[in-house]
C-alpha cells in the first residue's frame, strides 16, 4: 500500500519513519518532505496550503491513505476535497478544523458546551481590546491570543499594561501576524503544569495517546519568545490514571459529542493543550493534528502498526484497535537556527549526523534541512533537527538526547539545555 504524508517538518519525518516500519506499506511519499524525509520516502513537490493540488498528488501517486501533519491544509479543507474525490485521509474536515483555525470559535464552542477553560473575551478592534484591558476585568498577567493561525507565535502574555499595549500594537495595528491578528482573544492567565493530550477519534470512539509535554519558549527556564516548540518529553508517569480519566470524561469526550451535535462530526487527531490547575484540567487551546515536536516524542513509543490504526480511523472501526506503547520515556531536543523564532540564515552545512545516529536509542528527525548534490545536509529552516532518545527513565533518555545533540554542529546552532530537567531528578 502506498501512503502519502503531507508536510515538511520533524513531525512529518516521525510519521514517515513510523509508517515505513509497517509491513503493509510498500512506499511512503512525502509532499513536499525535506532532506531527511527523502532518505525514507519519495518526495514530490506540493503546496501544503492547496487542497486541490494535494488531492491531485494523492490521485497521481495512487495513495491508499494520506496522513496530514500540519494544520494549514486541514483548515483550508483538504479533508473535504479528499472526500469529494473518494480519497482516504486521516484528519478532520474544514468545519471541525475551525477549532484550531479560530481561537474565538474554539472559546465560544467551549463556552456553549461547558468545557472547562479560562475566562475570556473576544475583541474585534484595538480600541475594544484597550478598553477591556483598562477595565481590569482579567488583571495581570493577561494572555493575549491572535484569533487565526500563527505558526505557534500567536500567544503572548502581558505582565503589565505596557506589555499589553505593545502586543495589541503588534497584533492588531501593525499586523505582524497578518490576518491572524484581526481579532484577539483576551484570557485570564491560568497557573499550573501544562500538558499536551492527544486522542484519535472516528467520530464516536475515542482512543487516547500517551501524554506529552512541550517546551514553547526559546531559551532555558522558559524565557524568551514563544516558538513552534523547542523540545518535548513523553513518559507514562506524566499523567496519573485519575487525571487522565478526568480529561477524557470532562473535556475530550464532551468535545467529540458536542462537535457531532453542532453538525461537524470530528474524525482525526484531537490535540488538547491543557493547564493542570489546582481546580482541575482546563483547556488552553485545541489543535486538530499531532503536535510538533510532541509527535516526535510520542511515535517512537508506538509498538503497533500506525497504518492499521489510520485505516481503522477512516473506516470507523477504531474501537477494535488496542495499540501497544512502550513503557520507556522519550526526550526530543530541537536544534534550531540562530535567531529563531525571529530572522535567521540558512544554507549552513550540518556535521555529526551519522555519529549521533549511531548512539543506542537515538533517532534524528529532520525538521528544516535540504540535501546538497554531494549527499550532505544543510540547514533550511528555523527548527532544523529533532534529536530524540529513548530510555527506561526520563533521566536516561535525557542524557542520551543531549549526548547526541553535542555531536551535531552547524553555524549559529542553538538549543535548550533543560528539556525534561524538572522530571529527571
Amino acid at each position: 500500500m502506498r501512503v502519502l504524508v503531507i508536510g515538511s517538518g520533524g513531525r512529518e519525518h516521525a510519521l514517515v519513519w513510523a509508517l515505513a516500519r509497517s509491513p503493509g506499506v510498500t512506499e511512503v511519499i512525502g509532499a513536499p518532505g525535506n532532506g531527511g524525509i527523502a532518505e525514507q520516502a519519495r518526495c514530490v513537490r506540493a503546496d501544503v496550503g492547496n487542497p486541490r493540488e494535494l488531492a491531485d498528488v494523492a490521485e497521481a501517486e495512487g495513495a491508499a491513505l494520506t496522513f496530514v501533519g500540519p494544520e494549514l491544509p486541514l483548515v483550508n479543507g483538504v479533508a473535504d476535497e479528499f472526500v469529494r474525490r473518494g480519497l482516504r485521509l486521516v484528519g478532520p474536515d474544514a468545519r471541525a478544523a475551525r477549532l484550531e483555525g479560530s481561537k474565538a470559535f474554539a472559546k465560544e464552542f467551549m463556552a456553549r458546551h461547558g468545557i472547562p477553560t479560562a475566562r475570556f473575551a473576544i475583541c474585534a478592534s484595538a480600541a475594544e481590546a484597550r478598553r477591556l484591558i483598562a477595565s481590569g476585568r482579567f488583571g495581570f498577567p493577561l494572555v493575549i491570543k491572535a484569533d487565526g493561525l500563527a505558526a505557534g507565535k500567536g500567544v503572548s502574555i502581558a505582565h503589565t499594561p505596557r506589555d499589553a499595549e505593545e502586543i495589541i500594537e503588534r497584533f492588531m495595528v501593525h499586523r505582524v501576524l497578518g490576518s491572524a491578528g484581526e481579532r484577539v482573544v483576551l484570557e485570564e492567565c491560568l497557573t499550573g503544569r501544562e500538558c499536551s493530550f492527544f486522542a484519535l477519534t472516528d467520530g464516536e470512539f475515542v482512543l487516547p495517546l500517551p501524554p506529552a509535554q512541550d517546551y514553547k519558549r526559546a531559551h532555558d527556564g522558559d524565557h524568551g519568545p514563544n516558538t513552534g516548540g523547542m523540545g518535548a518529553i513523553s513518559a507514562p508517569h506524566l499523567l496519573d490514571a485519575a487525571t487522565r480519566e478526568r480529561i477524557l470524561r470532562e473535556i475530550v469526550e464532551p468535545t467529540i459529542r458536542a462537535a457531532a451535535r453542532e453538525g461537524f462530526p470530528y474524525r482525526g487527531v484531537l490535540y488538547v493543550g491543557l493547564m493542570l490547575t489546582p481546580e482541575g484540567p482546563r483547556v488552553l487551546e485545541y489543535n486538530v493534528r499531532l503536535g510538533d515536536p510532541e509527535a516526535q516524542a510520542i511515535l517512537p513509543r508506538l509498538e503497533s502498526d500506525l497504518l492499521e490504526i489510520g485505516d481503522a480511523l477512516v473506516t470507523g472501526s477504531l474501537s477494535r484497535i488496542r495499540p501497544r506503547w512502550s513503557a520507556d520515556a522519550t526526550v526530543c531536543v530541537v536544534l534550531a537556527s540562530g535567531g529563531y523564532p525571529g530572522s535567521y540564515h540558512t544554507g549552513y552545512p550540518i556535521q555529526g549526523l551519522e555519529e549521533a545516529r549511531r548512539l543506542a536509542g537515538v533517532l534524528i528527525f529532520h525538521a528544516g534541512t535540504t540535501r546538497a548534490p554531494d549527499g550532505s545536509f544543510q540547514t533550511a529552516g528555523g527548527r532544523v533537527l529533532n534529536v530524540v532518545a529513548r530510555g527506561r527513565t526520563l533521566a536516561e533518555a535525557r542524557a542520551r538526547a543531549y549526548q547526541a545533540a553535542s555531536l551535531i554542529t552547524f553555524e549559529r546552532m542553538h538549543y535548550r539545555r533543560d528539556i525534561g530537567a524538572e522530571w529527571s531528578g
